[in-house]
C-alpha cells in the first residue's frame, strides 16, 4: 500500500530538519540569517526607543496633565523660522501680573490658575554654594497644578505669598546637596544672599534627557518680584475644570488675554497658549520621521535577507534531490514536499528574527542603564519582529519549495548523492 504523510507529521519533520540544519551548519546559517537579524534588530530597537520616549514624554516632559495648559510670552513648535521668531520677539510683550489677576477673576472654565516666574541663580548654605539652580517664584497653587508632591514638611500657603514671606520649598537635589541625612525643614538657604527658611521638600521628579528636574527652589512670587522685579519671565499655569473642557478653557483664556490687550478681530495673538498635546504632536512628527527611516532600512535588510534565504533553500533542494525522490516514491504528495520547504524557510527566518529580538533587547537594556535615553520594549514589537521574519522566510521560500515539489521522482532518484 502506498504510504501517505500526515500534514502534522510533515510539519514536525520539516521543523526538525530545519533545526538540524541550523545546528550542523552554524556558520552558513548565521550568514544566511544575517540580513534578517539586522533588520529585526533595527526594527525592535527603533520601536523600543519610540515606545520608551512616548512613555517618557507622557510621564516626565509634560507635567501639565491632560487638563492643564500654559500661557507664555511665546512658544515655538514646528519647523524653525528665524524671521517669524524675531517678529514674535518684537510683537509679543511680557505677560504682566495684572493679566494674571484679570484671567483669575474673569475665567469660568478654569479650576486653577497660577502665576510663575523663574531664573537660574546661586543658592548657598553654610558656606557651600550651588550655581545654576532654578529659582522659581510661584503662587501657592503651583506645586499642585504641576503635580509636584510633598515628601516632607509642606508647600507654601497663600498668606505667605501675599506677605512676601521668606520661605522656600526645595527640590530633592538641594536637599541632597545641603542636608544629607538631615531634615531640612526649618533650616535656612540663601538665594543670591537672601535668606529663606525651608518649609518643605518635594518628592523626586527625576530627569528629562539627563537634565535633573529636582534642582529647584520655589519661593513666594511676591518675594521673587521684590528681589528680581515683575517685568520679565511671567507665565500663567492653568488647569481646566476637566479634560473635556480643556479646549473651551483655552479658548476662554485666549479671549480674556486678547480683551485685556485690546487686540482687534483679525489681529494675531501676541502671546502663546500650549497644552500637553503640543508636546505630543511635536513628538509624533519627530517619531514619524524616525519610523519612516527605520522602515526603509528594515525593508532593505529584509529583502537582502529574503534573497539569501531563497538562494540557500535552492541549494538545499539540490542537496536533497535524491531524498525528495525517495519521499515521493513512498507516497509523499507535491503538497507535502512544498509544505516541508516552506516550513523550513519560515523556521530559518523566524529564528533570525528571534535572534534579532534578543540582540535588540540586550541593546535596549544596555542603553537604558548606561545613558539617559529611555528604552521600553513592548511585547507587540517582539511578536511583530518574529512574525515579520517568518513571513519573509515564507515568501522567499515559495520558489525553492515549488522547485522541490515539481521534481520528477524517477529523475530525482537518479541524482547522485
Amino acid at each position: 500500500m502506498t504510504r501517505r504523510f500526515h500534514p502534522s507529521a510533515s510539519f514536525l519533520e520539516a521543523t526538525r530538519i530545519a533545526a538540524d540544519s541550523l545546528r550542523k551548519n552554524k556558520l552558513r546559517s548565521f550568514l544566511t540569517l544575517l540580513g534578517i537579524i539586522l533588520a529585526t534588530t533595527t526594527l525592535i530597537a527603533v520601536t523600543a526607543l519610540i515606545h520608551g520616549m512616548n512613555l517618557y514624554i507622557a510621564d516626565k516632559v509634560s507635567n501639565m496633565g491632560a487638563d492643564g495648559f500654559r500661557v507664555v510670552r511665546m512658544a515655538w513648535f514646528g519647523p524653525w523660522d528665524p524671521k517669524k521668531f524675531f517678529e514674535m520677539q518684537k510683537r509679543n510683550p511680557q505677560i504682566k501680573r495684572e493679566e494674571f489677576e484679570f484671567v483669575k477673576e474673569k475665567a469660568t472654565l478654569l479650576k486653577e490658575v497660577g502665576m510663575m516666574a523663574s531664573r537660574q541663580a546661586r543658592v548657598s548654605h553654610k558656606g557651600q554654594s550651588v550655581l545654576g539652580v532654578d529659582v522659581e517664584g510661584v503662587t501657592d497653587n503651583i506645586p499642585a497644578i504641576n503635580n509636584i508632591n510633598v515628601e516632607s514638611g509642606r508647600s507654601m500657603a497663600g498668606e505667605e505669598v501675599r506677605r512676601h514671606a521668606r520661605v522656600a520649598f526645595i527640590g530633592s537635589d538641594i536637599r541632597t546637596r545641603f542636608f544629607p541625612g538631615v531634615d531640612p525643614v526649618g533650616k535656612t538657604v540663601e538665594v543670591e544672599g537672601n535668606p529663606y527658611t525651608v518649609i518643605g521638600v518635594a518628592k523626586t521628579l527625576g530627569s528629562v534627557f539627563g537634565q535633573s528636574q529636582d534642582n529647584f527652589v520655589m519661593i513666594p512670587i511676591e518675594s521673587y518680584f521684590k528681589t528680581y522685579g515683575a517685568r520679565n519671565g511671567i507665565r500663567l499655569i492653568c488647569k481646566a475644570m476637566d479634560q473635556e473642557h480643556l479646549m473651551a478653557a483655552q479658548d476662554e483664556t485666549r479671549m480674556l488675554m486678547r480683551a485685556f490687550r485690546q487686540l482687534r478681530p483679525g489681529q494675531d495673538d501676541n502671546f502663546s497658549i500650549f497644552a500637553s498635546e503640543a508636546f505630543v504632536s511635536l513628538w509624533e512628527r519627530l517619531t514619524s520621521t524616525i519610523a519612516g527611516m527605520a522602515v526603509g532600512i528594515v525593508s532593505v535588510f529584509m529583502i537582502v535577507g529574503g534573497i539569501v534565504i531563497m538562494n540557500i533553500m535552492l541549494a538545499v533542494v539540490t542537496e536533497r534531490t535524491r531524498e525528495i525522490g525517495i519521499r515521493k516514491s513512498l507516497g509523499a504528495r507535491r503538497r507535502d514536499i512544498l509544505n516541508q520547504f516552506l516550513v523550513e524557510s519560515s523556521f530559518l527566518a523566524a529564528t533570525g528574527g528571534l535572534v534579532g529580538v534578543i540582540l535588540a533587547w540586550l541593546a535596549a537594556v544596555a542603553v537604558r542603564n548606561t545613558t539617559s535615553v529611555p528604552m521600553a520594549l513592548p511585547w507587540s514589537s517582539v511578536v511583530l519582529g518574529v512574525g515579520l521574519s517568518a513571513v519573509v522566510g515564507l515568501f522567499f521560500g515559495i520558489y525553492p519549495a515549488r522547485q522541490a515539489a515539481k521534481l520528477d521522482p524517477i529523475e530525482a532518484l537518479r541524482a547522485e548523492k
